[in-house]
């Protein structure tokens, strides 16, 4: 910065300094249908959750009456727009001449500040989190934010290196998304492939047996979604689980004993998004799903498991002939599975947790390859926004 700056000095001053006018917003009455789906770009904090400097389209407009009719006002293309509630500081240029609503303002700048870099360091306010923006904030408060003021020429150079780190921090991300969802793509082809070789058995080979007659199952636990969310822990010990993604963590003693499971088992989500999930650690579910265990020391469970899995289509067709889809437990307890020697199943497992193994490290590894690029552009957009502050001497 210092090297930017050349000896420059840099002035801080409040924004009610740099700004001609605040002007404020307003929703015009969804009652009157009049004064909607008209000509003019009505903005909302939600339209400022966009990509670049400026905003473009609104999701919403209005008509002449209603903006005539309301609070509302129209800020010119050009000026700042930053909201002052919900996502205090979320700041964008207006690209096009449109109205706000009440939780926004809209700042006519002076010459003496770019509105690129005051976009940019506001960003930085945020992320932060210097206590300046919280909640929601007064116009007044948002005035009172103090700016730096390099002169007007650093203040380009800056912009125009933060927009090309910008733009080449979006090419390398997408470029490293596009190459590890290709990758992730062959090994999920190659993992199905040779799960359906290891796992495909012709009648005779070997034996069959309904599901219902090789596993144990087992019931859930009578608890309510909202009884999930009550009891959610964080670091508590035993999972509960419900349909889709949902979970809840909780203590042993939020469950009735008889109804936590401390076997290796096979998740049945029988609604919704018919599923199968293996668990190894103690947990319990909800009562409308069902899960199985062995007890059986010829049975590896993990095995069962990849070939419910692999037949996940199939319990999805069944299910699909309902209004809700779901399943029963007669349509996987009759369900017939292969039984191979005991050796061959924990071979089989080996690999395909092998193939498993390698497509989840992929999967992890894209957000946290791209949140890595986010880290490294957010630290030198911070450095070349770090502007040094006079030093108050003793009077």
């Amino acid at each position: 910065m210092e090297k930017l700056l050349d000896g420059a000095p840099v002035e801080w001053k409040t924004l009610g300094e740099v700004i001609i006018s605040n002007t404020g917003g307003g929703t015009p009455s969804k009652a009157k249908s009049e004064y909607w789906n008209g000509e003019i770009p009505w903005a909302s904090v939600g339209d400022l959750s966009i990509d670049g400097h400026f905003i473009k389209k609104t999701r919403n407009h209005v008509t002449s009456e209603g903006l005539k009719d309301s609070s509302s006002n129209l800020i010119s293309k050009g000026d700042v727009i930053v909201a002052v509630k919900i996502s205090p500081g979320k700041m964008k240029i207006a690209g096009i001449d449109l109205a706000i609503n009440q939780d926004l303002r809209g700042l006519k700048l002076k010459d003496e500040i770019s509105a690129k870099f005051l976009n940019y360091y506001f960003q930085i306010l945020i992320l932060q989190g210097t206590g300046t923006i919280v909640k929601a904030i007064t116009s007044k408060d948002l005035e009172k934010i103090q700016i730096p003021i390099p002169p007007l020429p650093v203040q380009v150079e800056v912009v125009r290196i933060l927009d090309a780190f910008t733009e080449l921090t979006t090419e390398l991300t997408t470029e490293l998304t596009t190459e590890l969802t290709t990758e992730l793509t062959a090994r999920k082809k190659q993992y199905n492939y040779y799960r359906d070789q290891f796992l495909s058995f012709e009648q005779g080979e070997v034996e069959w047996r309904a599901l219902g007659e090789t596993l144990v199952r087992t019931k859930g636990t009578n608890i309510t979604a909202g009884q999930m969310k009550e009891l959610n822990k964080y670091g508590a010990p035993l999972k509960v689980f419900a349909g889709g993604r949902t979970v809840a963590f909780v203590n042993f003693e939020d469950i009735p004993a008889k109804d936590v499971n401390r076997e290796p088992s096979i998740i049945v989500k029988s609604r919704g998004v018919i599923e199968f999930e293996y668990y190894d650690k103690p947990f319990s579910h909800k009562n409308e799903m069902w899960s199985y265990h062995s007890k059986n020391e010829g049975i590896n469970i993990k095995y069962v498991y990849y070939f419910l899995k692999m037949n996940e289509p199939y319990f999805r067709s069944i299910g699909s002939k309902m209004q809700m889809p779901q399943i029963a437990t007669p349509d996987t307890d009759k369900f017939q599975i292969p039984i191979p020697p005991l050796a061959e199943q924990e071979r089989i497992v080996a690999i395909l947790d092998k193939f498993d193994a390698l497509t989840s490290s992929i999967s992890e590894g894209l957000p946290r390859e791209i949140r890595l690029r986010q880290k490294q552009y957010e630290y030198y957009r911070e450095l070349l926004l770090s502007f040094p502050k006079a030093e108050v001497g003793p009077t």
